[in-house]
């Protein structure tokens, strides 16, 4: 007997069950389950030319709490490279200014936090000169106000997945 399968769906997933684990028994409840997966289909309209998975293309919705679900869309979607063999600096070694900015997001911490090592003096006063002069100069007897500008800025360069100039930037301000 073949397996059903959701036809809309444009990924499923053959699976073995191997364990069903209750989680409890009262109300909001449910069971995990683990599988092994035996076969994968995949519409070849969701992907792109390396025949990947393109996260643009697949229209993914995910559950979020009581009636709420989300449809993941280009503004909602962020890439975070992920290091093959070292790890990023970690959220625990953000500055403190960082951690209390009322622009940037958890999210754009978490993806600042990515990054394996923060540029060097020389790379940040560098930067400082060529492309933030403008706004220092602007700004420069308002601290708080070339601050903000500056995670302003900052929050901009992650969106286009610049992360090396986003930490130019943010260290900018204390050099």
């Amino acid at each position: 007997m073949r397996p059903y399968r959701v036809k809309e769906s444009p990924v499923q997933f053959e699976c073995k069950v191997n364990q069903v684990i209750e989680l409890g028994t009262e109300g909001g409840a449910g069971n995990l389950i683990i599988c092994e997966v035996l076969r994968l289909h995949i519409n070849e309209s969701v992907l792109d030319d390396q025949q990947q998975i393109d996260a643009h293309k697949i229209d993914l919705v995910s559950r979020m709490g009581g009636d709420w679900y989300c449809r993941a869309d280009l503004n909602s979607m962020f890439e975070i490279k992920k290091p093959i063999t070292t790890c990023g600096i970690g959220y625990d070694a953000l500055p403190r200014d960082l951690l209390k900015s009322d622009v940037l997001s958890v999210s754009d911490l978490a993806r600042l936090a990515g990054i394996e090592v923060l540029p060097d003096e020389t790379e940040v006063n560098e930067y400082k000169l060529t492309e933030l002069s403008d706004l220092f100069i602007a700004h420069a007897d308002q601290a708080s106000v070339l601050e903000h500008e500056l995670h302003i800025a900052a929050k901009a360069l992650l969106k286009e997945n610049k992360l090396k100039e986003a930490w130019l930037t943010l260290l900018s301000f204390n050099h």
